[in-house]
Order: C-alpha cells, then sequence, then structure tokens
C-alpha cells in the first residue's frame, strides 16, 4: 500500500522538468541533450544579477574587437525559448546562440533568465522580461560597465525565440505608448525580432493539425506547455497565448517599433505566427515575416552553424545595421 501512495510523475518536459501527482516539480539543471559550447575567446561573457527580489539573473556578451576602434553597438537582447517552462541563459545551446550574435551582429547581447511555469505561472515570465529591459535603462545611471563604455542605448533590439518570441510581442505591447517610451529613456527600442514565436489558441491551425509526432515540437508537448504555464483553468486562447482571442485587448492604440517575424516551413507555429503578422501588418503597423521554408522549430539553435542559420543571421544583421528597416 505505501508503494501505491508514492508521489508519480503526471508531466514531463523535454528530460528536464518532472511535475509529480503530489503538486510537487523537479527540474534538473541542465538540458536532456548534449551541445559543446564554441566558445573562441572573441566574445567576453559575465553573468549579472537584475533581479534580487527574484533571484534572477542575466548574462551579458560583448566582442571583445569593439575596445580597439571604441564605438558604441547596438544592444541586442534575448529571451530564451522552452515553453515557458523549460529553458535557461546558462543551457549550452543559448550561449552558443549567443556567441554567435554578439560576433556577427557586432552587438552587446543580453540574455535575460526569468521565472518558469508551472511553478511560477505567466504573467510571471512577462513582468521579469519587462524588469530585464528597465534594468538596462536604470544602467544609464547605476553604471555596469560594460554597458556605460560600449552600449548605444539609443539602439535596442528585442528579440526572443518560441517563448521567447511571445515575449518579444508582449514587450512590444507593453512598450508601445509614449508613456511607456519614456518610462525606458535613454533606451530606445528600434526594433523586435519574434523568432518563430509561440502563440496559441483552442482552435487549431493547418500546422498544428498536421505536425508530425516526431517533429521536435509537436502537439503534446506544445499543449503541455501551455497548460502548465498558463493560469490555472485557462485554455489556449488565454490573452498571453492568443493576442487575438475573445478577451484580448485591442491591438490598434499600439505603437508597434518595427518588427520581424521568423518563421520556418515545418513549423508546428508557422501558420499561427504568419497570420499574427498578417493581421497587424493589416492594421497597418510595420510588420514582416521572414519564411525559411523546409526549417524545423528551433533550427538556428539545434545548430547555430547551419547553412540556414547563417542566412538568419544575416537576415537580422542587415534589420539591425538598418535600424529597424526591412529589406
Amino acid at each position: 500500500m505505501a508503494s501505491e501512495a508514492e508521489p508519480r510523475v503526471v508531466d514531463e518536459c523535454r528530460g528536464v522538468l518532472f511535475v509529480y501527482s503530489d503538486g510537487s516539480v523537479v527540474r534538473r539543471a541542465q538540458p536532456g541533450f548534449s551541445t559543446p559550447v564554441r566558445d573562441d575567446g572573441t566574445v567576453e561573457w559575465k553573468d549579472v544579477t537584475f533581479d534580487d527580489a527574484h533571484g534572477l539573473g542575466l548574462r551579458l556578451y560583448l566582442p571583445r574587437e569593439r575596445a580597439a576602434g571604441g564605438r558604441r553597438l547596438p544592444v541586442f537582447f534575448y529571451y530564451h525559448g522552452g515553453g515557458f517552462c523549460i529553458g535557461s541563459r546558462t543551457w549550452p545551446n543559448v550561449q552558443n546562440y549567443c556567441l554567435r550574435l554578439a560576433s556577427d551582429l557586432g552587438a552587446l547581447v543580453v540574455a535575460p533568465d526569468y521565472r518558469l511555469a508551472p511553478e511560477h505561472r505567466l504573467p510571471a515570465a512577462l513582468d521579469d522580461a519587462a524588469a530585464a529591459v528597465l534594468w538596462l535603462a536604470a544602467q544609464a545611471k547605476e553604471g555596469d560597465p560594460w554597458v556605460a563604455e560600449a552600449a548605444d542605448l539609443g539602439r535596442v533590439f528585442v528579440s526572443g525565440d518560441s517563448a521567447g518570441g511571445t515575449i518579444a510581442h508582449h514587450l512590444a505591447v507593453r512598450f508601445g505608448s509614449p508613456a511607456a517610451r519614456a518610462e525606458l529613456a535613454p533606451v530606445a527600442v528600434r526594433g523586435y525580432v519574434q523568432l518563430m514565436p509561440f502563440f496559441g489558441g483552442v482552435e487549431r491551425t493547418r500546422s498544428e493539425a498536421e505536425c508530425p509526432d516526431d517533429a521536435f515540437l509537436n502537439r503534446p508537448l506544445n499543449d503541455r506547455y501551455w497548460r502548465l504555464s498558463l493560469p490555472e483553468g485557462a485554455t489556449a486562447d488565454h490573452p498571453v497565448s492568443n493576442p487575438f482571442g475573445p478577451g484580448a485587448p485591442a491591438l490598434d492604440a499600439v505603437e508597434f517599433a518595427p518588427t520581424m517575424v521568423v518563421v520556418g516551413g515545418r513549423d508546428i507555429l508557422h501558420d499561427r505566427a504568419v497570420d499574427y503578422a498578417d493581421r497587424l501588418k493589416a492594421a497597418g503597423k510595420p510588420v514582416e515575416v521572414r519564411d525559411f521554408d523546409g526549417q524545423q522549430h528551433g533550427f538556428f539553435t539545434i545548430d547555430p552553424w547551419s547553412d540556414a542559420s547563417a542566412e538568419l543571421m544575416r537576415v537580422v544583421k542587415r534589420f539591425v545595421d538598418s535600424d529597424g528597416r526591412f529589406d
């Protein structure tokens, strides 16, 4: 009888997150895959705490060769993915991608962590993401040396993949008014890059309905992330997951900065992200889609050195170098 009362695993995410029948949660610090970090020393990095109350940190990446020229660099935020349930700035795949971002973009890269579900359900992650951007603004006075010496706070870009892409959307809304932008001063966000954003909805899109079970992000895992991360009892039409669902706030008055939405032809989220971009563009918002045919969810962090990843980096670099203008 005692063995039958033992808690059992009722939810599991990628061998990292385990939720038990008694409500307890166990996490592993490292991902369930082995990826070597390719750090050739051309980019410096360090960890900084940005939220003492919640014990949250971010990782800064600074190209070493910048010191010779002395010019200030654009700032590029990167929020990791993981369905709001897993992931960390310290994971090797995130580290590799951020090293390449800093090197290829010639940017100061900021990679924040945020509280994860189910221990901290949404909107906790969105609050933490906004706190990280406000931390950057505070450095104009408090003076982290890397920010003070290298950052061009007038050229800030906010990016994220999967759940991080959803975060980028909500930050665009959060800071999409003159009053909110004044709160960020002297930081000026020039553009947003949503990499395969993680949006949801009760009604299936075609790419969701036809997604194969062996996809990197498949339907069961996609649904599990939303069930574990949204407020208790909420459906995937909750405004956090579905910006156009019932009860979602109107976006007409939001002054979106130029936003690039990157999608993959083999991604379960493809159709929902394209629909999101089409709706905003029809409303007169500066939004464009970049579709990478044949690519699966997260291809750029799974293999940051693939040809497709190199092309994505070139697309993002043109966006940054032109201060948010599209090709």
